[in-house]
């Protein structure tokens, strides 16, 4: 700049003029353009998630895998809320929680496994008996000899096969079985469901871990996976309801419950619970034990009729046309070999070992609901219940009804008396 306000003063002068234009010339030629500074900005970068940035910093490279634990911990579903969380506890069920999703799949895939033992078997042992009957009657329109008797050794093995296969699929009832696997997937989800909800929106602590472990406990020991030495009776002398829920715990204590505000509950909650729990005793478990009973009775009865015929059908195919009594003995070869069939048919094409175990399934759903509605009725202190319009609007979902429903239903069988009441569920 002193060397522009330099030649400026020269030029002002005159006295030099010619040299004056060359110099600016010169500094003009020399001057450089001045540079415009300006922010740069940079694209925003994503920040790594705690758990990487951890690993990145200890050396640890992260893994394309992730557990059950890691994919649920980031969901925004049940990520927990409450900054007063253990994190062991949460840590504890998440570990729970990775058992009880294998036990979905596993108890699911058995289930498939075992519906095509019933599809299969029923298909096989159907084929060889009447295929067995078909030859007793080809062996008794034949002639005398080598080939008759080929024939009907042929048949009466088959015959024997099929009694021992059939004596085995009434044994371990694979309809009955898949029911069971079933319904252990079900209440398994139901207790993931269960155990996402607390890691969501409450504070879980160390009974909230064993209690977990003891409902899955108890769940395994209810539907057993093995065949042998675990497996259930199939045929019991007395139908009890299923059972998969342990024995109801005192509940801990609200943090609210020092408020007087009866936690939800009043005296005509209680009335109505009671009610209720007095409806599904006389109603909808009685109804579903006695359809046990009758369905177990008939379950028995095929189970036995089944090999009985198949024996007899050998038995007279061994002596068909070769006895003083052949052609009765060719009878009692084909019509007990379609009679058996028949039997096989009816009892596991229409799986009644599977309606069995839905009745005593559906008696113990009423059983588990009686039992959750009188731990709260007993429990004196309200700040241990559960909330009362929760717990009411719960028992209403369950039973299939609305809110209103379920107050009429109670109103009217105090008032109708229980000759004229109603079923408590509408869903089964």
């Amino acid at each position: 700049m002193s060397t522009l306000q330099a030649s400026t003063v020269l030029c002002a002068t005159g006295s030099i003029s010619s040299r004056c234009q060359r110099r600016n010339s010169t500094v003009a030629a020399i001057n450089l353009p001045r540079l415009r500074t300006s922010t740069l900005s940079l694209p925003n970068l994503p920040t790594r998630g705690l758990v990487k940035e951890l690993e990145l910093r200890n050396g640890n490279y992260p893994t394309t895998t992730t557990t059950f634990i890691e994919k649920h911990f980031n969901s925004p579903k049940i990520r927990p809320e409450t900054n007063d969380s253990d994190p062991m506890m949460i840590t504890k069920l998440y570990t729970i929680m990775e058992a009880v999703a294998d036990r979905v799949e596993m108890h699911k895939n058995i289930g498939e496994q075992r519906n095509n033992w019933n599809s299969l078997l029923l298909t096989s042992i159907n084929a060889i008996t009447l295929a067995a009957a078909t030859m007793t009657g080809i062996a008794v329109t034949s002639a005398n000899g080598a080939p008759m008797m080929a024939v009907k050794t042929a048949s009466t093995l088959m015959y024997l096969s099929a009694t021992g296969m059939l004596l085995l699929m009434n044994k371990i009832q694979p309809s009955q079985l898949v029911e069971e696997q079933r319904n252990a997937a079900r209440l398994f989800k139901q207790l993931l469901g269960q155990f996402q909800t607390l890691i969501s929106v409450g504070s879980p602590t160390m009974a909230d871990v064993k209690e977990a472990m003891e409902k899955v406990l108890v769940l395994d020991r209810a539907y057993p996976l093995p065949l042998l030495g675990t497996m259930l009776n199939k045929f019991p002398s007395t139908v009890e309801p299923a059972g998969w829920w342990p024995k109801q715990q005192r509940r801990k204590m609200k943090e609210n419950s020092g408020k007087m505000d009866w936690n939800g509950w009043n005296g005509k909650l209680e009335e109505e619970m009671r009610e209720i729990v007095g409806i599904m005793e006389r109603k909808d478990k009685a109804d579903y034990l006695r359809l046990s009973e009758k369905a177990v009775k008939l379950n028995k009865a095929l189970a036995i009729t089944g090999p009985l015929l198949t024996g007899l059908a050998a038995v007279g195919s061994a002596f068909a046309g070769s006895s003083p009594h052949g052609s009765w003995a060719a009878v009692l070869g084909v019509v007990g070999g379609a009679l058996a069939s028949i039997v096989n048919t009816v009892e596991h094409g229409g799986q009644v070992g599977m309606l069995f175990e839905m009745y005593r399934s559906n008696a113990g759903f009423f059983r588990f609901m009686e039992e959750s509605i009188e731990s709260n009725l007993n429990e004196s202190d309200v700040g241990r219940r559960e909330n009362g319009e929760l717990f009411e609007m719960k028992i209403a979902l369950q039973l299939g009804r609305s809110l209103s429903e379920l107050r009429d239903l109670a109103a009217s069988s105090s008032i109708k008396g229980e000759a004229h009441e109603e079923f408590a569920s509408k869903l089964f």
